[in-house]
């Protein structure tokens, strides 16, 4: 593919994913009990750009598609959520695993994963004023049973993240790379 073709190609497939996404995103006003799922399937999107382009033209899909959704998503937890943490981690995973293994590899996405959404707790508490006091019978054991809950609910979203690179890369790859001949 020329210089040329390969520009055309990076702006079109950017734009596709940067339209899905925020489709992806806009859904979560449809769809309240998916607040966290949307963002994780919109940030998966971003496995093609960062495989058939390059992360960093990811990041920049990243960044468009962060502040769309915090400016025109209703749910601002969901669009939270996903600048916080599901839109960049599909391109950072890569880096990740790259440069450790093992135990230290899961560390650090863990520390990764847990500040995101302690962080984006606090915004979505301070700054869009969401409460989170009535949280049911559970009371002040809420949010640490919330977030035990979400860190074993991360490691299966690495996984299947995985899963879904490899079914990308070895099933998918050869159709995508046909629309766009």
């Amino acid at each position: 593919m020329n210089k040329k073709n390969f520009n055309a190609f990076k702006v079109a497939l950017g734009g596709v994913v940067s339209a899905l996404s925020v489709v992806l995103m806009f859904s979560t006003g449809l769809f309240s009990t998916l607040t966290y799922a949307i963002p994780a399937m919109a940030g998966m999107l971003l496995i093609v750009i960062s495989i058939e382009i390059s992360p960093k033209f990811a990041t920049v899909v990243y960044i468009a598609v962060s502040m769309l959704s915090l400016l025109v998503v209703a749910d601002k937890e969901a669009a939270v959520m996903y600048a916080a943490f599901f839109g960049y981690y599909p391109i950072i995973k890569g880096f990740i695993e790259k440069k450790l293994s093992g135990v230290a590899e899961w560390i650090v996405k863990y520390v990764i994963f847990n500040i995101a959404v302690i962080s984006a707790y606090f915004v979505v508490s301070k700054i869009f004023m969401i409460s989170y006091e009535d949280l049911g019978s559970l009371g002040k054991y809420a949010m640490p049973i919330f977030l035990a809950v979400c860190n074993i609910v991360f490691a299966l979203y690495d996984i299947a993240l995985t899963r879904i690179l490899s079914a990308y890369i070895y099933n998918w790859r050869k159709y995508i790379k046909r629309m766009f001949k």
